[in-house]
């Protein structure tokens, strides 16, 4: 692992495991995630399964999501939600299952947050305007920052 990926978990870590307002370390964390791979847009998501949709707490980026909230069964983040694991998509022109956000993103990551008892109960929603942007070390990378930020969703500590 490299010393920015180290920092990028060591200031994680530090955001879930000290105290104050869960929605202004979420924000602190969403834009530490874009910042460390100058990403254009950053989303962190709750999953309400009793309500079947998908609902955005904060975001990093130029503009809010498209999509504040939507069903648990719909985009790439559905898919995430069902199988469980890392959905990354280096050309979402050619992959139905996105949901158009802004017109120039070109490809997507979205790494669920799984708790403890393996139920997805968040994602981190990666947007980038360059095709391919996520490979397998940065895939890697944001599942133990998920991983990590799992502690800010609430029955972790």
């Amino acid at each position: 692992m490299n010393q920015r990926a180290s920092d990028l978990l060591a200031a994680l870590t530090s955001l879930a495991t000290t105290s104050g307002s869960r929605l202004d370390r979420l924000r602190s964390a969403a834009a530490l995630l874009r910042d460390s791979g100058r990403y254009r847009w950053v989303g962190l998501y709750d999953v309400d399964r009793r309500g079947g949709k998908v609902v955005n707490i904060v975001w990093d980026g130029p503009g809010a999501p498209e999509f504040p909230e939507f069903p648990t069964t719909k985009g790439l983040t559905g898919s995430a939600i069902a199988e469980r694991k890392t959905v990354n998509v280096g050309d979402v022109s050619v992959d139905p299952r996105y949901l158009t956000a802004f017109g120039t993103t070109r490809s997507e990551i979205i790494v669920p947050i799984v708790n403890q008892d393996a139920i997805v109960v968040g994602t981190i929603d990666i947007e980038s305007e360059n095709p391919n942007a996520f490979d397998e070390a940065t895939e890697r990378l944001l599942e133990q920052c998920a991983h990590v930020l799992r502690l800010l969703w609430p029955g972790q500590a």
